[in-house]
């Protein structure tokens, strides 16, 4: 893929001259300052973090719950969240991307869920409570995992179809690279710098048959383990995901190489409907379909990154087997340290994966409800929901069409569907923040391009840091029982009704 299909790799390349740029003297000049404001930067969101968690001591407290743009836009989900994670993610995201998600937000939480609650008694039970599929949390879910599934049908279709093309192509003219030791077919022209990374590359090869026996290898210890943790999982359906994934796994590897795209959650999506389905509701079918999704997006995903680093790696001049060594490593340290980390946050905090908590894991309620959508049918669904469900996939894909069609000037301002989904469930206030990043790094780049263009990433990336760094004392003084000194409460809606009732009262004495 990468020496005789000569695939871009958009990200390895990008990663490459990045890495290559500090081996230049300018480059690690720019490459020192660029780590001190990225020390800086993380060190005030890690204060920030701790400054904010003095105000938690209880439910709803704190900066993250001030009503920043009213109360009834708060209840909507509409305010701003003080989250220096979020604002590093506008600055590092494409304006698009941002100004997407805070589209989704405004139609979801501004305008459908107001518009389906006002149905409360007809389209669905008015003794529904807030997390009753059957109530508007159904219509919420769905109509999210709707326009997820358009949009990841349609970058399927197109990328599959991009994919095909490319590859039949590439059949047709096979380079005879000096390499290759064929004749046939015209010769790709190298240069110097590709012939010595070209030799580099193919100096430390993997052989085929410790890949093939690692793949056998895993996928034995896998049938023997995975059903043991997750019994609705049976031995055979381990084996068929492991017979399916491999072709799986190399179209997500090409067509990561040609878009940049990865695939992976769509092909997950596909085992949860297909394992879901073959398992049925009486024998565990949604944990079923959850576990081979899991199992499957593992394999793509990691054909697909692994090839992004193999990329890096050809471009720099590294040995392939070192890096995969290293992947191996990483790998291994990542089954001690994940759980590990999980378990933290499992025991430190309340209601892990549940709305309302602090990490409230949106995608998990995504695919659990694809899941029982899978298993259950249509028969799951609130009224009117699949026809709410059927529009919006159709409106994602007519979206993704425009995109596609219409001129450079006029595409970049069609929002794009997946970023518009992700608010559906989750309410605004991240887009919130992150359109507070692009709006710095918008005012930024008009002052002062240069600076933004050297030192942005930079400053985004420290934002993120600092605060997830701090989760994690943060975490380890929840396990410790360690309580927020102060409760930082603004005044709520019925608190607010109260003072101005009080208020009423004093002014008619008066």
């Amino acid at each position: 893929m990468i020496i005789d299909y000569g695939l871009s790799y958009p990200s390895g390349t990008a990663t490459a001259t990045l890495i290559n740029g500090f081996h230049t003297p300018q480059g690690a000049k720019e490459a020192k300052e660029q780590v001190k404001t990225l020390g800086r930067y993380s060190l005030v969101s890690f204060l920030w973090g701790l400054f904010k968690w003095f105000y938690t001591a209880g439910d709803d407290c704190g900066f993250e719950s001030f009503p920043s743009l009213g109360l009834e836009a708060y209840e909507r989900k509409f305010y701003f969240s003080f989250s220096p994670i979020y604002v590093g993610v506008g600055m590092i995201c494409p304006y698009i991307i941002n100004v997407s998600i805070l589209l989704g937000g405004i139609l979801s939480w501004g305008l459908m869920w107001p518009l389906i609650e006002k149905k409360k008694g007809s389209w669905y039970p008015a003794t529904a409570k807030g997390s009753d599929l059957h109530g508007l949390q159904g219509y919420k879910v769905f109509i999210s995992i709707a326009m997820i599934l358009g949009d990841g049908f349609y970058n399927f279709v197109k990328v599959s179809l991009r994919m095909t093309k490319a590859f039949m192509a590439a059949a047709k003219r096979r380079s005879t690279l000096p390499v290759s030791g064929s004749s046939d077919g015209p010769a790709r022209s190298l240069d110097d710098d590709d012939l010595r990374r070209t030799e580099y590359f193919l100096r430390d090869q993997i052989p085929m048959g410790v890949a093939l026996a690692g793949y056998v290898a895993v996928a034995a210890v896998s049938v023997g383990v995975v059903p043991k943790i997750f019994p609705q999982l049976k031995w055979y359906y381990i084996l068929a995901v492991y017979g399916m994934a491999p072709v799986l796994a190399f179209c997500n590897a090409y067509g990561m190489g040609l878009t940049d795209w990865s695939l992976a959650t769509t092909y997950g999506k596909l085992g949860i409907f297909v394992f879901g389905a073959w398992a049925g509701a009486s024998h565990g079918g949604v944990i079923a379909g959850l576990a081979a999704c899991g199992v499957m997006m593992t394999i793509v995903a990691t054909a697909a990154d692994l090839m992004q680093d193999f990329k890096t790696g050809y471009l720099t001049l590294a040995s392939p087997r070192s890096m995969f060594i290293s992947q191996v490593i990483g790998t291994a340290m990542g089954c001690v340290i994940g759980p590990c980390v999980f378990w933290l946050f499992y025991r430190a905090f309340d209601n892990v994966g549940l709305s309302g908590s602090d990490y409230p894991a949106p995608y998990a309620v995504v695919y659990r409800n694809m899941a029982i959508f899978g298993v259950q049918g249509f028969s799951s669904l609130p009224k009117h929901c699949l026809t709410l469900c059927c529009v919006v996939f159709a409106a994602a894909v007519v979206i993704n069409l425009a995109r596609d069609l219409a001129p450079e000037k006029v595409s970049r301002f069609i929002p794009v569907p997946m970023a518009m989904a992700i608010p559906f469930y989750l309410g605004s206030y991240f887009a919130i923040d992150m359109c507070v990043g692009s709006a710095i790094l918008f005012v930024w780049e008009k002052v002062d391009k240069a600076g933004a263009d050297m030192f942005a990433r930079s400053v985004a990336s420290g934002l993120i840091c600092g605060e997830g760094i701090w989760s994690m004392p943060q975490s380890v003084l929840a396990l410790a029982k360690v309580q927020p000194p102060i409760c930082m409460k603004f005044l709520s809606r019925s608190t607010n009704a109260r003072v101005d009732a009080f208020i009423q009262t004093l002014s008619s004495k008066t």
